[in-house]
Formats: structure tokens, sequence, C-alpha cells
């Protein structure tokens, strides 16, 4: 690719998280910023097209969109699919890759002409292998694994768009997931959830039902500013002709918006196994100083039994009223094995210790069952809808009052948990 000014780019997210998105992209300084379906169109140079990639939290992937007919010619006697082909074939490739560099396709069609994605992979193959059939008298390789260019086509009803993929591995493979257990959430997910509670490390964070602790390491890196992409052994774009190795070193290695968290976060889980597996990710992800990690169950967390601080914090925490406190849970939705019964059980608990142990704090729970939520006995605040993979979920926010709701008063002091 030659040095271009400014690129038209989309990042892709899940449903739900456009918003959080489209505000990410503006603090990192895109241009012409717009909310589609399940992305974010915007403008920007080579160096916010690295740093979309590094900083993003809640993109799947980023596109440059390199062709975009604004209908496929369709003349009499013409098929739509070699319409297709020629509209493809009349993409000045060689500014994008040569005959040697080998390439793989993705494509996303909505559309009653085109209802087949591997026939437009294969007709858009055809299209770049013979544009350079004719130009080099070669033709270059397909590679599904690890391609020198991932091309992505996407076409609703007749309208093309031609991308190139900068990002490779979906984004939330943030690379510090070193161990798992079963149905962990979404790193993207996570990270748009937290954003979505106003989280930016300005208290202390409980999860009191952690897995494999991605809430609590997704956290850790908001509230040290810590890039997404740091852990990442690579992206796409390192691979594209027009790569400057100068810039992504620049950006890579600049440590200086990072920022002081003074406060901690808190995670605890019934299962024994699921804290050893969220200790590993913890310690993979950098940010065991600030994720203390617990095996209690639900029923006997106590918020003492969380937080160990030092002596000396524990002397003066009775000088000052306790600070806000954000709990985030995403508990089991009981799509595999639980039953009803145990599932309004678990979030009766939930309810419970959520009343009892976080009284003045916020919390934020998700579920795909909300016959369950119900069970949990707290009015939301707030409720949004999200998408975590295929299952349609409630995202709720508790306000959680001392005493009744209506007597509680915005911003006064709440009675603070005793150790």
């Amino acid at each position: 690719m030659k040095q271009a000014y400014t690129y038209k780019m989309l990042a892709k997210t899940f449903k739900g998280l456009e918003g959080v998105l489209a505000q990410e992209l503006i603090e990192l300084g895109a241009n012409d910023v717009q909310i589609e379906r399940r992305a974010v169109s915007f403008v920007g140079d080579k160096a916010t097209l690295y740093r979309a990639n590094f900083c993003l939290r809640t993109a799947i992937r980023v596109l440059v969109e390199i062709a975009k007919p604004k209908r496929l010619e369709m003349k009499k006697g013409v098929k739509p699919e070699d319409a297709l082909y020629e509209a493809v074939k009349a993409v000045e490739w060689s500014k994008y890759m040569s005959a040697e560099t080998t390439f793989a396709i993705d494509a996303t069609v909505y559309s009653e002409t085109f209802r087949n994605s591997r026939f437009v992979t294969y007709r858009v193959k055809d299209a770049i292998a013979d544009y350079w059939q004719e130009r080099a008298g070669k033709r270059p390789n397909v590679k599904v694994s690890d391609p020198d260019l991932l091309i992505n086509v996407h076409i609703a009803n007749e309208t093309v768009t031609v991308s190139l993929d900068s990002s490779g591995e979906s984004l939330h493979k943030r690379g510090y997931r070193v161990a798992t257990t079963e149905a962990p959430i979404s790193e993207v997910l996570a990270a748009g959830m937290l954003l979505m509670a106003g989280w930016k490390g300005q208290c202390d964070l409980y999860d009191p039902m952690c897995g494999s602790g991605t809430i609590p390491i997704e956290a850790a890196l908001i509230a040290r500013n810590i890039a997404p992409g740091v852990f990442r052994k690579s992206f796409a774009f390192e691979k594209w002709q027009d790569f400057d190795e100068e810039l992504w070193s620049d950006i890579y290695n600049d440590d200086s918006k990072e920022r002081e968290f003074t406060h901690k976060i808190y995670g605890s889980d019934a299962s024994f196994y699921a804290v050893q597996q969220a200790t590993k990710n913890v310690k993979s992800a950098g940010v065991a100083k600030d994720v203390v990690l617990r095996q209690i169950r639900l029923e006997e967390l106590r918020v003492e039994s969380l937080e160990l601080r030092e002596v000396e914090s524990r002397k003066t925490a009775s000088l000052k009223v306790e600070s806000e406190k954000i709990v985030m849970i995403n508990p089991p939705y009981g799509e595999r094995l639980a039953s009803n019964k145990d599932m309004e059980e678990l979030y009766g608990k939930i309810g419970t210790a959520l009343k009892h142990q976080f009284t003045g704090a916020t919390a934020w729970i998700i579920s795909s069952n909300e016959a369950a939520m119900k069970c949990i006995g707290l009015k939301p605040s707030k409720k949004i809808r999200l998408l975590n993979g295929e299952l349609d979920c409630q995202f709720n926010k508790y306000e959680l009052f001392a005493g009744k709701r209506s007597e509680a008063l915005p911003h006064t002091d709440v009675p603070r948990i005793t150790p």
C-alpha cells in the first residue's frame, strides 16, 4: 500500500457496544465517527489505524475500505456474479499486494442477489488471481491460515464494499488468557460493560463470580489505561506493503498515558478451579498487584473477607467515609444444565449478597435469563440490551441504597462496611 493521508475505516463490535466504541474512537482522535450496525465508521491517518488496533477495547476488528462501487453494474445478459467479478478485478491490487503475496477472503453477504457467501469468495478469488495473471503472468496463492493479506468483502443487496482487515485475529483475543473456564465472557464485552458502568479506576470494584478473571483483568487494564493490544504478538497491518515500522514502534512503546491506580479490584468464585485459572490469567496480564482473588461461596461472601488491606490502611479507614463501590457480575445463565429452580435460587443469593454486603454500591449484572433476574429482588435503575455470543442479554444497573430506595438521598454519606 502506498502512503495515504487518510483512510476510511470501520471498527466492528458486538450489538449494543456501538456507542461505547464510538466514544473510544472520538477520544482516540478519529474523525467523522458514525455509528453503524454492530460497527462504527471513522476516518483517520495511518497512526489512527495503528492506534485503533492497539488501543480500542470494544472493537473486534478494524477494516480499511479500498473500494466501494455504489451498485454493481448489472448489464443486460450479465450475471450478478460476473458483475461482482469485474468490480473486484477493477481494483488496483498492485497498491496493496504483489503476485507473491498470499491472501485470504472473508465474505459477508446480506443480499437476495447473492445468497451464497462461499460462491462470492470463489468469484472474488478468481478476480484477484486473474488480475495478477494478466499483469505478472502469475497467480498469487490463497492461504487460509495467517495470510499476508486478509481481504474482507461485504455485500448489502447490490452494494459491494472491499476492505482490508488490518487486525487479523479478532481483537478480543488480547493474548493474556493462558487459562480458561467454561463459557468465559469475551474480553471485548467485559470491557464494554465496564466502560458503560463508568469505570475508570475511581473506586474499588468487585466481581463475586469472577470465573477465569476476565472482568477483573479488563477492569485493571482500564484503571491503569494499559492498551489491550500490548499483549498481542502481531496485527495484520504489520505485513502490509506500506507498513511503517518506526511509527508502529513509537505507538507500541508509548506508555505516557498509563496512570496510577490507588484502589483494588476484588474477584471471588465458589470454584477453586476457577480461582486457580483466574490467578494464572491475572499474572499473565501483569495486574496481580491490582487484583485480589479469593475462593468464597456467594452465600458466605463478606466484603471484609475480600478486603485484605495493609494494617496502616485499616487504621486510617475509620477516619474517612467509605468510597464508592462498583459490583459487576456475569452469573451462569442456565443455558446448559441448570434447572430453573437452581437458577432462581442462585439469583436470589446474588440479591441477598448485594443487599447485605454492598450497601451504597452500584451493581451491574448481565444475563440472558430474565426470569431468574427477577429473583434478585431489586429494581434495576437501568436496563441495556447486549449480545453475549448468540445470547440476547439484559445488562441491568442496581443502586444499592441503605434502607428503602425512596428514603435514599443522592450524594449522601452511606454506611460503611466495617471489617
